[in-house]
């Protein structure tokens, strides 16, 4: 297996924050009202793509406000509007069949082609992708101000609840403050609420060093392959230690090519399966959802650009964060609880890119004052309806929560349909029933 596959497959403090004068934008309505999507010039000849469903679960309960859902996908490079949508949360299947496990049964849902180059959002002939996590927290912050502008589409008033995945989580935590600064600048109205971090790429190096013995305890890799692994998640923390974060994205590649190889092509996004059997992800599985993209979605939104095809760009748009990639978002979490913000981590039980352990070791790294409570409180059952199986963990102090999903891998929102509904109905305080 190529390094350059790896690199495809895994994850398919603001200099500035003025937002660009060149807000360009087009928006498109359904005719029944339910949907509305657009583009929005970010910077010149960068443009960003956004997907609207508004709730047909909608109600009004007085005290309890209905939510909004920013979605943001990982990668970097992952379409929200194609893969959060289409494979995981939209109203829609990849058959374009009702999803009974939408979670627009609880919220709005906004999905965003983040950064520019992904899924529908491009850059034209002489435009620049963004370089970094900063950059596009920028153009999510300028999109973000020049939708709500007029409030068209609700955005002002409603409880905004940014839910990510993998690097969507680094994307989260960057992005939320930088919409905390523009807010308090005056240049944003939003009602920020909080930031959910679903199996998120917060902290590379206690990712890498648990694969290892995670893998050995579960009879997956040797004794030998142990060793290796070891080794290399060491020489990549002392990368990390020495700001070499290019030669860490490298090495990490090393260490999952390795890891790959020596268990019979393991799936990194659920440890109790063969890459073959990922139902998402398996490779050559993408070829569904690019069709679907390219031909009825692109047909109906009608305003996606004729040489525009979606996913188009991705592969580039991961060229320009290999220096961002094994940096960690620790301290911006730490800064978001500081600041009142609602911070909820979720994470799937048999995942191993984003492992329960690995997340549990960066948390241990806040500094947050609440932490050593948050850490001694006791766990509540999670279980849903009428079932008496076990689904899960939860817990929480003061603005910090954290899920663990049983029975889930990377992708809690489809192997755990049921009791990540319930979840999302918590975090927003959703007036569903």
């Amino acid at each position: 297996m190529t390094k350059r596959f790896v690199l495809r497959r895994c994850f398919i403090l603001f200099a500035s924050f003025a937002l660009f004068d060149v807000r360009t934008s087009i928006t498109h309505k359904s005719e029944d009202g339910t949907e509305e999507w657009g583009y929005v010039q970010v910077r010149p000849k960068a443009h960003m793509f956004w997907w609207l469903y508004r709730s047909p679960s909608r109600v009004d309960a007085g005290s309890k406000a209905w939510p909004t859902i920013l979605w943001l996908q990982g990668g970097p490079g992952g379409s929200g509007t194609g893969f959060g949508n289409f494979l995981e949360i939209g109203p829609l299947n990849l058959n374009l069949k009702p999803r009974n496990s939408t979670w627009l049964q609880k919220a709005d849902l906004l999905f965003v082609d983040n950064p520019v180059g992904t899924g529908y959002s491009y850059v034209e002939s002489g435009g620049e992708f963004a370089k970094g996590d900063v950059e596009a927290a920028i153009d999510m912050t300028t999109l973000l101000a020049e939708v709500s502008k007029n409030n068209t589409v609700g955005l002002r008033n409603a409880p905004l609840y940014i839910f990510a995945e993998s690097y969507g989580g680094k994307f989260a935590v960057t992005l939320a403050l930088s919409l905390l600064r523009a807010i308090q600048a005056g240049n944003l109205t939003l009602n920020l609420r909080g930031v959910a971090l679903g199996n998120s790429w917060m902290s590379p190096e206690d990712y890498t060093y648990s694969w290892g013995p995670l893998l050995k305890d579960l009879s997956r890799i040797d004794d030998v392959t142990l060793q290796a692994s070891n080794r290399l998640a060491l020489k990549i923390q002392q990368q990390l230690k020495n700001k070499l974060y290019e030669n860490a994205t490298v090495s990490w590649s090393d260490l999952e090519e390795l890891i790959i190889t020596n268990s019979n092509k393991l799936d990194f996004y659920n440890f109790m399966l063969d890459l073959e059997m990922d139902s998402i992800y398996k490779p050559g599985s993408g070829g569904g959802l690019e069709a679907l993209m390219n031909g009825p979605i692109k047909q109906k939104l009608a305003i996606i650009p004729p040489n525009v095809t979606w996913g188009g760009q991705s592969d580039s748009v991961f060229q320009f964060f290999i220096g961002d990639f094994m940096k960690p978002r620790i301290m911006e979490v730490d800064e978001l609880l500081a600041k009142g913000i609602n911070v909820t981590i979720y994470n799937g039980q048999v995942d191993l890119i984003c492992s329960t352990r690995g997340t549990e070791a960066w948390i241990n790294k806040l500094k947050w004052k609440g932490l050593k409570t948050f850490i001694n409180k006791e766990r509540t059952t999670l279980f849903c309806g009428n079932q008496k199986q076990t689904k899960g963990f939860t817990k929480s102090h003061q603005n910090l929560h954290f899920y663990w999903i049983l029975g889930a891998g990377h992708f809690v929102p489809v192997d755990q349909p049921c009791v990540t509904l319930n979840m999302v109905e918590a975090i927003t305080q959703s007036p569903a029933s």
